[in-house]
């Protein structure tokens, strides 16, 4: 392949200057309807070679399966039952006895080699931009270099330009000019790519020039404290995205626990029961909406918060307000309710779990210096845990039922005094903090598959943030969230994620120990 691909590509760099999208010659066409595999590649890189857009057609129609030869040698390109004349573009019918032209590794190899060859030169910008994508993900190979520096003389566009410019660099790195290659090591300098580590450091022990391994020497460094400093900077943005994760989870808790005292085993469950929600709207609107799918997500969130809403409600109803006071109760309660949503999640969706789908918007990434990429999926749900909490401070301080929650939760028998309805509170308090956990359920839903036991992969986080945090305080819930997500993003890489877990967990039995109340004071029911 490596030969077949250099003989293309040297083949392309001297027709460059002769590019011109004029009709295809028919003996250029011919061997691709004969059964010799040489002269077949052979007339791939002589196509490819005229660089029009009648090349590329040919090209792909072979990639695609979709050019046939008649036995008279005329080669055609066949969709949808309608045939065209490869040399002359004229349509025709499907004569009889027109055969597929047969492509074997070797020649879709050839084509495809080509076909990347031919996309440096597309008038899109897109086209192009992907074309030295695909040229970054191979190995550097000198014989690029001559398109390569074709293509670079062409090109307007300033990051593509940037970008072609370190791949004319990686391809002089094997040059037998020392000038080229000394010229080449310096231009990487400005590279964050990892991957060129292991040829400078071969370069450092095996090359006889002292001035191309001094040079080898500070672009490796340059290169190690780049990727250094993105390492760093990934790992606090990924820590900003798990703490995202747990706060999302753990808001809801933090109001269920934190403000009404009450051990909620069942937590995990309600934010399970919002991931299926999301999972439900997901498949309505590709049933009944697929022009919309992917907005199915703006319908979710609501639909989440209701529905988790309502089950709260309907446990605060039926069991949870007959054991204010008696946490351990509470906790054995709603251990068994967990038990029972789990088993009925079963029973109607299955033990196996589904699979939600980011939305196309929500697909990809965007990167940054050079080679980190930021996942769109995570970058989202940032910006939604701060506008959840954002929503539940403005309930908990700027609203009349906020207002009822902190006097029923600070003194309850006064507010009862006062006329303060707070059984009616109470309900109202543990179905939003059964909402909150229903809305962390659509976020967890975008990052991972939705099954019977997400909730309790998130519990123990859960209990940790509320309790590190700070029971009943919102402040010390985010600093808990977020302070935990970027211990744990530094600390894997380091000890592995299930020792960094340990090391968590020890952590926080510490510093409960020498401060009880958290990072905050302990304000809430608990308090009488």
């Amino acid at each position: 392949m490596k030969p077949l691909f250099k003989n293309l590509l040297a083949t392309l760099s001297l027709c460059l200057p002769l590019l011109a999208n004029a009709a295809l010659d028919p003996a250029l066409l011919q061997p691709l309807a004969g059964d010799d595999p040489d002269a077949r590649v052979a007339a791939v890189a002589r196509i490819a070679a005229t660089g029009g857009s009648d090349a590329r057609q040919v090209l792909q129609a072979l990639l695609d399966d979709a050019l046939v030869a008649t036995p008279a040698g005329q080669v055609l390109i066949v969709r949808d039952d309608q045939a065209i004349d490869a040399a002359t573009g004229k349509a025709l019918p499907v004569p009889d006895g027109a055969d597929g032209v047969v492509v074997n590794n070797r020649l879709r190899g050839a084509v495809q080699a080509a076909l990347s060859g031919l996309a440096l030169l597309a008038p899109a910008r897109d086209e192009r931009l992907a074309a030295v994508h695909s040229l970054q993900a191979q190995d550097a190979d000198p014989a690029q270099a001559p398109l390569l520096r074709q293509a670079l003389a062409r090109e307007t566009d300033t990051d593509i330009k940037a970008q072609l410019a370190q791949l004319v660099a990686r391809a002089d790195l094997e040059s037998s000019d020392p000038a080229t290659r000394l010229a080449a090591v310096t231009a990487l300098a400005d590279s964050g790519d990892a991957a060129l580590r292991p040829q400078l450091q071969a370069m450092l022990t095996e090359e006889p020039d002292a001035a191309l391994r001094a040079a080898a020497g500070a672009t490796l460094r340059a290169i190690d404290g780049r990727v250094a400093r993105n390492e760093v900077i990934g790992n606090l943005f990924y820590g900003v995205s798990l703490g995202s994760v747990l706060l999302l989870a753990a808001l809801g808790l933090a109001i269920t626990f934190g403000l009404m005292g009450i051990i909620n085993m069942a937590h995990g469950e309600l934010l399970m029961i919002g991931a299926y929600t999301t999972y439900v709207c997901q498949s309505l609107f590709r049933h009944y909406l697929p022009g919309a799918a992917d907005w199915y997500l703006v319908a979710a969130l609501p639909a989440a918060f209701l529905v988790a809403f309502a089950v709260g409600v309907v446990l605060e109803r039926s069991v949870i307000r007959w054991l204010y006071g008696r946490p351990l109760e509470t906790l054995l309660a709603t251990w068994g309710i967990s038990l029972m949503l789990m088993q009925a999640v079963r029973t109607v969706f299955g033990a196996q779990n589904v699979e939600v789908a980011n939305p196309a918007w929500m697909s990809g990434g965007v990167t940054v210096l050079g080679s980190l990429v930021l996942p769109y999926n995570r970058i989202a749900i940032i910006v939604f845990a701060a506008l959840v909490v954002a929503a539940v401070w403005l309930v908990l301080n700027r609203t009349r039922l906020g207002l009822f929650v902190r006097a029923v939760m600070q003194n309850r028998r006064m507010a009862d005094c006062v006329g303060v309805p707070t059984g009616r509170i109470d309900m109202m308090t543990f179905g939003l903090g059964s909402g909150i956990a229903g809305l962390g359920g659509v976020a967890l839903s975008q990052l991972g598959n939705v099954g019977p036991d997400l909730g309790q992969s998130y519990i123990v986080d859960s209990f940790m943030v509320v309790v590190l945090g700070g029971v009943g305080q919102l402040a010390g819930t985010v600093l808990g969230a977020l302070g935990l997500g970027e211990i744990n993003k530094f600390l894997e890489p380091v000890a592995g994620a299930v020792m960094a877990k340990i090391c968590i967990l020890v952590v926080i039995i510490v510093f409960i120990q020498r401060r009880p109340q958290g990072l905050f004071a302990l304000k809430g029911r608990s308090v009488e």
